[in-house]
């Protein structure tokens, strides 16, 4: 009896000692008092410009997703081209492997873990009906070798039903950004008409899944990249406006890969008509994006680049 009433004592301080509230020092609401985070921080609106810009090879037209491996940024264009391209800090090809055994549909992502690189071959913007939904996953010890072992992740929706021919750009289940983190790939896909992105899940063993709808965040607009940062505690999205303004989405602080516990920062980018694709960092600070080309004459012709941002005022957790 007595240990019974000491546990309901203890259990009593626990939860009263914990003063929920916006425990982030940069928020507008930051509460020194909180103990624990409850999601509600409140940020400035910010603008930034990117530190270094640089055009990309013509070969790179349709850059669309990034990732740094082995000392260069990795890249890949989202139709018909199969090569994984290395790239420096400034945007030059210094290294090309071929996936001689696979198809490019439409790929737009390229994401890793420890072990494996996964390429999300899951584009479906044009009709939304898509049923060959997959990811190759390729041993990292093998690639660099250039001879890539890849096998298959093959998915679908967990919410739908209806496979009727769309609109263009006019479908949820259109994905262009994903994450591997422990032992699941979290997709981010685009809502096109609600400007939301939904966040699902599945396993990383090669195979055939239901995608399981985990969640929606509202980031008014399109999410079309994804970085998980090496320690796990953030990751930062990419995306851009119906527009083409284009802008990063910062998630921490959130609980058990639950994305919306956490905090949800909106930082634009100063580069207007940009449709921005790809998002990597070696170091959590300095980040690399890129973005396709985009003409429409005779107002806008916006060649594929690289940029640099540093977020470290940013991401102090």
């Amino acid at each position: 009896m007595k240990k019974a009433i000491l546990f309901f004592l203890l259990f009593i301080t626990s939860t009263y000692s914990q003063i929920p509230g916006c425990t982030d020092a940069l928020a507008k609401n930051f509460d020194p008092k909180a103990t624990t985070n409850d999601g509600s921080c409140l940020y400035s609106n910010v603008k930034i410009k990117p530190e270094i810009t640089q055009k990309l090879s013509d070969t790179l037209r349709e850059t669309s997703g990034l990732i740094a491996f082995d000392h260069l940024l990795w890249t890949h264009n989202d139709d018909h081209d199969n090569t994984i391209y290395g790239l420096d800090s400034n945007g030059k090809i210094q290294k090309k492997i071929k996936l001689e055994k696979v198809k490019n549909n439409d790929w737009e992502e390229i994401s890793q873990d420890s072990s494996h690189i996964y390429i999300g071959d899951f584009g479906n913007n044009f009709q939304g009906n898509r049923k060959n939904l997959h990811l190759f996953r390729i041993e990292k010890k093998s690639f660099l070798t250039n001879n890539p072992a890849i096998d298959t992740i093959s998915f679908s929706y967990s919410n739908q039903t209806d496979f009727t021919e769309q609109k263009e750009n006019n479908t949820d289940f259109d994905c262009e950004a994903f994450v591997v983190s422990k032992d699941s790939i979290y997709l981010f896909n685009k809502q096109w008409k609600q400007n939301k992105t939904s966040v699902y899940v599945l396993p990383k063993i090669p195979g055939k899944y239901i995608a399981k709808l985990k969640e929606t965040l509202e980031v008014k607009g399109l999410i079309t990249g994804a970085t998980l940062l090496a320690s796990e505690k953030g990751i930062v999205l990419c995306g851009y406006s119906k527009l083409l303004h284009p802008f990063l989405y910062l998630l921490n602080d959130y609980k058990n890969n639950d994305f919306s516990t956490g905090n949800q920062r909106k930082i634009k980018l100063s580069l207007p008509f940009h449709q921005v694709e790809g998002i990597a960092t070696e170091d959590g600070k300095l980040f690399y994006a890129t973005n396709e080309f985009f003409s429409k004459k005779p107002f806008v012709n916006v060649p594929q680049q690289i940029h640099t941002f540093d977020l470290s005022s940013y991401l102090k957790f």
